[in-house]
């Protein structure tokens, strides 16, 4: 593994799929997780699937893949009308660690593809794990 100069190990993880919705930028976080994505699994992983049912509730872990750098202190939903706030007490994409964590509904799963609702990540996002909530 490598180091990196502060000393902290390097972390790397590969997508195990991505999401697909009509959300192609970043808006209001209650129209987000209004509308439906589909979480397109490698078909490799299907496996993993089992015992994934409709109705549960799953975490779904996802890379900001196009944040662009980060910020400990953030106006919320970047409104400058509102005092700042530490990083870590929001959900913003600008993080240290470039990394999303969103509770969804399980509404259907077919094959390789995962149907939720509940998810604020765009078009496109990485998915890098999934666990019961």
């Amino acid at each position: 593994m490598k180091k990196l100069k502060s000393g902290q190990a390097l972390i790397e993880f590969s997508a195990i799929g991505h999401v697909e919705n009509d959300i192609d930028e970043a808006t209001a976080r209650e129209e987000m997780r209004s509308t439906e994505s589909r979480i397109i699994l490698d078909p490799a992983l299907m496996e993993g699937l089992k015992g994934v049912e409709p109705g549960q509730k799953v975490m779904v872990i996802f890379h900001f893949h196009r944040s662009q750098g980060s910020s400990l202190l953030q106006h919320p939903q970047g409104d400058r009308s509102r005092a700042q706030r530490g990083v870590f007490s929001l959900r913003s994409p600008r993080r240290p660690n470039p990394i999303g964590v969103t509770a969804v509904d399980l509404l259907a799963v077919e094959g390789n593809v995962i149907w939720v609702r509940g998810l604020d990540a765009i078009n496109g996002t990485p998915v890098l794990d999934l666990k019961p909530a």
